[in-house]
């Protein structure tokens, strides 16, 4: 293996291109890095995009302008570890904004249906605390919730 390590790649329909600019706008600290473009070869139009490969914080993605056949599902998602409460409802509101959905347990998909669970700092600590009472009633809150609610989490917990 390389020392590059390891590149997500996205499957898109068309939309690597604005996809790639909209993760560059949520995500502060990254980078266009090359775009990639149909030849007369094909099987897109010659000259279209067909890669655009970028980084964010680090992390190496490429959307690709796959076509139709594939979708992406919540099987695969990607975690995102907040340092404080605003940088949680930051992550959480803007990609549930502009066409994004709320799941459960923090879960959310962005508006091309890619899967994101937004973590404030805290609430992995409570799911996995030594004492598995509060362990449990951490989880089973945060069962019940949408966004998570730290202070919520540690209230069930502390309730035992």
């Amino acid at each position: 293996m390389t020392t590059q390590g390891f590149t997500t790649c996205l499957w898109f329909d068309g939309e690597a291109e604005a996809a790639a600019d909209y993760y560059l706008s949520v995500f502060k600290d990254g980078r266009i890095l090359r775009t990639g473009r149909y030849t007369e070869a094909g099987p897109g139009p010659a000259g279209s995009v067909l890669v655009v490969e970028f980084e964010i914080n680090g992390q190496r993605f490429v959307a690709l302008n796959g076509g139709p056949e594939f979708h992406f599902t919540e099987a695969v998602s990607f975690q995102i570890h907040c340092s404080d409460e605003q940088e949680a409802d930051y992550y959480y509101d803007t990609l549930t904004g502009d066409g994004g959905q709320e799941s459960a347990c923090g879960w959310v998909k962005d508006r091309f249906g890619l899967s994101w669970q937004v973590i404030p700092p805290g609430a992995i600590e409570l799911i996995s605390d030594e004492d598995p009472g509060r362990a449990a009633r951490a989880t089973a809150a945060m069962l019940r919730m949408k966004k998570l609610d730290v202070a919520e989490m540690r209230r069930a917990a502390d309730a035992g």
